[in-house]
């Protein structure tokens, strides 16, 4: 007992308060300079969701989520781009187009003549242009360019070339009316991941951080089926900051591109800010070729690809890989949905219902 109380005595005697407190000051110190260099605030990491659509002015708007209101002498020319990503989903993009067009003001697409696996395709998108014809004055069509040296290890590498490639061999590109301007807003989505409408009035008003998530109500197979568990973690948004130091859109979707210390502290999530919904096709041959360009390639295996399984997994809410707490809870009359989709019901009848003998596609059984 005494030995013990010895060890105890020595320890405190050699407590040195001037000491602990010198290094509480460093830490203190040291967080509020990553705060600084980053841009930030202390205490403007937003963890507040869209509601409702908006009637405030810009100050009350961004004093919900913790930000000032951008420029406001600049704010009424500060531009939105959006960058999608998209292969062949022609659905998507319309809807996106259609369910957005007044708050964006350039959609950004990059279409590659190679699948994620390095496979030929068609040029989908090009091919289809007819269709997106009332779009056309803020559409900017880029196809993917593959430099002399791309030497792709694997599937990833073509879809970080095509993603970064909205950014980088766009931008530089971009002149008159389309050029842009230091603070305007960029999107990084992939094409099945829709910013509300809410949120872009949000974007354009408000100082956001530099590496914003617009976290996702989760959607599976159409919007009958909600994942179950956390919101999804995309699309980001950022702001341009010149050719060079804007974050790439890899950097940004991966939260790459920097010291971690400053990542930290120049992100923060926006809840209920956008819709996704996964492996949501009108057909089973879109469903098929979508497993044939997936960059995991395990996903495309032949026991996955069997057009009755895949319809009645579909057709009951089950994942169709059997992954591990993948699990999508019905609901009923769905209206958290993109505005065109509650335009239009009966055109895009298969993303909100999946009942009965077809599954909700055109071409089975």
């Amino acid at each position: 007992m005494a030995l013990g109380t010895g060890r105890m005595m020595q320890g405190w005697a050699r407590f040195d308060p001037l000491r602990w407190g010198k290094a509480i000051c460093i830490c203190v110190a040291f967080w509020i300079t990553i705060q600084f260099v980053s841009g930030r605030g202390l205490f403007d990491r937003s963890l507040h969701r869209i509601a409702d659509p908006y009637h405030a002015s810009a100050e009350t708007l961004c004093r919900q989520h913790g930000w000032k209101p951008f420029n406001t002498t600049a704010v009424a020319n500060r531009k939105v781009y959006d960058l999608i990503m998209v292969n062949d989903e022609l659905d998507w993009l319309e809807i996106r187009l259609n369910s957005t067009y007044d708050q964006v003001d350039y959609f950004v697409v990059v279409e590659a003549q190679q699948t994620f696996t390095g496979n030929p395709k068609p040029l989908v998108i090009k091919d289809n242009f007819e269709r997106f014809t009332q779009y056309y004055p803020k559409i900017i069509y880029h196809l993917l360019e593959y430099p002399a040296d791309f030497n792709p290890k694997r599937a990833w590498d073509r879809e970080d070339l095509q993603r970064d490639a909205t950014f980088t061999q766009v931008f530089p590109r971009l002149w008159g009316e389309q050029a842009p301007n230091k603070g305007d807003v960029i999107v990084v989505a992939d094409v099945d991941e829709i910013p509300r409408p809410e949120t872009y009035q949000v974007l354009r008003a408000c100082e956001f951080p530099r590496r914003l998530t617009l976290r996702s109500r989760f959607y599976y197979y159409s919007f009958q089926f909600l994942h179950r568990g956390a919101e999804w973690a995309h699309p980001q948004a950022t702001y341009f900051e010149g050719l060079s130091k804007t974050v790439k859109p890899n950097n940004l979707r991966n939260g790459n591109g920097g010291l971690k210390p400053v990542i930290y502290f120049d992100k923060a999530d926006l809840w209920n800010a956008a819709w996704h919904c996964s492996s949501c096709f009108r057909t089973m041959a879109e469903m098929l070729n979508k497993m044939q360009s997936f960059s995991h390639t395990w996903m495309n295996g032949q026991e996955y690809r069997d057009r009755d399984r895949i319809a009645d997994r579909i057709r009951n809410g089950k994942d169709l890989w059997d992954r591990f707490g993948q699990v999508y809870d019905r609901v009923e009359d769905n209206k958290d949905v993109p505005p065109t989709l509650e335009r239009e019901p009966e055109r895009y009848g298969y993303m909100l219902n999946r009942d009965g003998e077809t599954a909700g596609f055109e071409d089975y059984p």
